[in-house]
């Protein structure tokens, strides 16, 4: 197991409790005074495996762990097989005729975009780290990034999931009354989500209290909105937009881009748990609606021009890629950079569907398609990790509301019309890691070619 993927909530939990059991990574270290290419073949294979567990732990894809493992294993003159997945990974490591296996796993899985960018810089600096440094130096190096607390608290986390919810809900055709209801449930639903996983709940029960706790806050704002302010009935359709900060973006995104590099494990175990996340928190959602009777009707128009209309777009989809962005632990300059590329790519897409015959999925595609070639520029600038980049950009055009509105009518037994909203579902949630694929494809040689 993986110590520290979140070493504060481990601390409260008694050893003889704990299903995954920790690692004593310090037991590894024999060679004290020697370089870590002259250490034994057990003590430089720890330090490739313990990478791997910690680049899995950010929520990055099979194929980022395993580069960031071979270019560990290169400098340590090591060759490394592994097989990676959701949680786990089991690898090899041989050095002059002999080989060293080790199975490593994590309690639950996460995202984690800063520890990421700390981790992507710190392995592609191994040539000048790695050049004197023992291996307890470098172990006590990694206990540095993995000990790295997040940057914000439940109340932040909660607020920018209000700002990307209320955004959202503004570019799926909501008005003023479903953003302000939307901002409160989000912003509640997410703190009470991160208060859940600091005590280390499990993910499903998470999940549930979270969007059951978003919907009923919607429903108490709608209400008094409804009272004081005699706003019309059509606003509870809003309510979809506080739920949507579970929306499984990241596990979505890198489960595709796996499969098209045949990382088969991984991306469907990826593709498995963003569906389980998706179910759960649409079933809930779906029972709350039922027992306060709101249904997801159309929104009411807002009655904006086609120009206004797009200029409130890119501020929209600036602050919703933002607000995920911070969700994901980004550091704030960094999530001003994922905006920036969501309001270019998010904006362009709307644009296309309202003002040309484009289907939908193709617009995601050609959105996408933009954002990895504006990320992968940006990471030649700044080389913050193309995957931190492009996931926020695009997270906000996974169709939360077709999903939900499949499940919504199937639960009330309108199969054909619930399987008509999860095909449109389907198609665009299949079309925006294609788009990142190509993207990659065009920009990165490494990633065109297998070897």
């Amino acid at each position: 197991m993986d110590k520290n993927s979140n070493p504060h909530v481990l601390k409260k939990i008694p050893l003889s409790l704990r299903h995954h059991m920790t690692i004593p990574w310090a037991s590894f270290i024999k060679s004290k005074n020697i370089p870590a290419k002259n250490a034994s073949l057990q003590e430089r294979a720890s330090i490739v495996g313990r990478i791997g567990i910690l680049m899995l732990s950010c929520g990055t894809g099979a194929w980022r762990v395993r580069d960031a493992m071979n270019k560990v294993a290169r400098k340590l003159d090591l060759t490394c097989s592994a097989d990676i997945g959701l949680i786990s990974l089991e690898y090899t490591c041989f050095s002059n005729n002999q080989s060293y296996t080790q199975v490593l796993s994590l309690p639950n899985t996460g995202v984690n975009t800063d520890k990421l960018n700390i981790l992507e810089h710190f392995v592609n600096n191994i040539q000048d780290d790695f050049s004197s440094l023992t291996i307890g130096q470098i172990h006590h190096t990694i206990n540095y990034i993995q000990n790295r607390p997040k940057q914000y608290t439940p109340l932040t986390s909660g607020l920018a999931a209000a700002l990307a919810c209320s955004a959202f809900i503004f570019l799926l055709g909501g008005g003023i009354p479903e953003m302000i209801c939307s901002f409160i449930g989000a912003g509640i639903g997410n703190y009470v989500r991160s208060i859940l996983g600091k005590h280390a709940i499990t993910t499903i029960v998470g999940v549930a209290i979270s969007v059951a706790t978003a919907c009923i806050t919607y429903m108490f704002a709608f209400r008094i909105f409804e009272f004081y302010f005699h706003i019309l009935a059509q606003h509870e359709a809003g309510y979809i937009g506080a739920m949507l900060f579970v929306i499984p973006g990241f596990p979505f995104i890198t489960s595709m881009l796996d499969i098209s590099k045949l990382d088969m494990r991984s991306g469907l175990e990826r593709l498995a748990y963003a569906i389980m996340i998706t179910l759960i928190a649409t079933l809930v959602g779906w029972l709350v609606a039922s027992l306060v009777h709101f249904r997801p009707a159309n929104f009411l128009p807002l009655g904006l021009s086609s120009v206004t209309l797009m200029l409130l777009r890119i501020p929209a989809s600036f602050c919703g890629v933002f607000g995920f962005s911070i969700m994901f632990n980004s550091s704030k300059k960094m999530a001003a950079v994922a905006g920036c590329i969501g309001a270019i790519a998010n904006t362009l897409r709307l644009e296309l569907v309202d003002l040309t015959t484009i289907p939908p999925a193709a617009a995601a595609f050609v959105a996408a398609l933009v954002a990895g070639l504006i990320a992968s520029m940006v990471n030649r600038y700044n080389g913050y990790p193309r995957i931190s980049l492009t996931v926020p950009s695009i997270v906000i055009m996974v169709p939360g509301l077709y999903i939900y509105r499949a499940v919504y009518n199937i639960g009330n037994n309108q199969i054909g019309i619930g399987a008509l909203w999860m095909t449109k579902a389907a198609l665009i949630i299949m079309f925006l890691p294609l788009g990142l694929f190509v993207a990659r494809a065009i920009l990165d040689k490494d990633w065109r070619h297998f070897d």
